[in-house]
């Protein structure tokens, strides 16, 4: 009569299987993390070069304007926060009032279109408080302004949840295309100027009182950076990870 075989102890298999898997999600959640990790690392020096390339243009020497057959090419990579100098005259019965939200407070930006000997550009002239009164008259918008400040690029659409309403005249955004096509301006520059150089304002001045409005130099020029952070955290769940891999390998062999 043959003998019989051993059973196999099913909850040994089971065991085993789950180890297996441990294993296995361990593996993967680790080159996961370490992938993570280095994609935050690259993006910290993507980061690192933007900040000094907008540092770069926003602190040097004003600089002319893009001229017209170049206006297509001017982009928010190439040309934003670009220190820019700009001369001619206000256009004031198109000056158009956006929802603004300042270290001054909410209100709004005045942006008034200049005629300039290159086209029409949009000027943000700066923050004022919704009652505020404009004193920019045609008599006084005769007169020639020169302009330093930095190139901002267009921001369609709207604000956050608010849609502009070009035939309400209400903007959340300072979306240059809608409003020189609801003002007629066929010719104007597809970008806009804030006037003014950033001031050294922060939440904290509440005391600040401006002498005029608008109040010009309120762009804030900073980008969050918290790439080495991130990396650091995903490198060390990469970490926990191997670590608990090694635990339950140890803990096994001291069973």
């Amino acid at each position: 009569m043959r003998p019989l075989k051993p059973s196999v102890n099913l909850a040994e298999r089971k065991r085993c299987k789950t180890r297996l898997l441990a294993y296995a999600l361990a593996v993967f959640l680790f080159f996961v993390f370490c992938a993570l990790g280095t994609w935050q690392v690259q993006r910290l020096q993507w980061k690192l070069a933007l900040i000094e390339r907008v540092e770069t243009r926003a602190t040097g020497a004003p600089q002319a304007l893009p001229s017209p057959e170049h206006w297509a090419s001017v982009q928010r990579g190439s040309h934003e926060y670009l220190k820019v100098k700009l001369s001619g005259h206000y256009l004031p019965q198109y000056t158009t009032r956006v929802q603004a939200s300042t270290v001054l407070g909410p209100g709004q930006w005045w942006l008034t279109p200049m005629q300039t000997e290159q086209g029409v550009v949009w000027v943000n002239r700066g923050y004022a408080p919704n009652a505020e009164v404009d004193l920019l008259d045609e008599q006084a918008a005769q007169a020639v302004v020169d302009v330093v400040g930095l190139l901002r690029i267009t921001e369609p659409k709207g604000g956050f949840l608010r849609n502009n309403q070009p035939a309400q005249n209400r903007w959340f955004s300072r979306d240059i295309e809608a409003m020189s096509k609801h003002h007629g301006l066929s010719q104007a520059a597809p970008f806009f100027v804030d006037a003014g150089l950033p001031r050294n304002i922060n939440p904290e001045m509440v005391t600040f009182q401006p002498q005029s409005y608008p109040v010009d130099g309120l762009t804030i020029v900073r980008f969050t950076n918290n790439h080495l952070m991130y990396a650091i955290t995903w490198y060390a769940l990469a970490l926990m990870v191997l670590g608990c891999a090694w635990w339950l390998r140890r803990s096994r062999s001291t069973a």
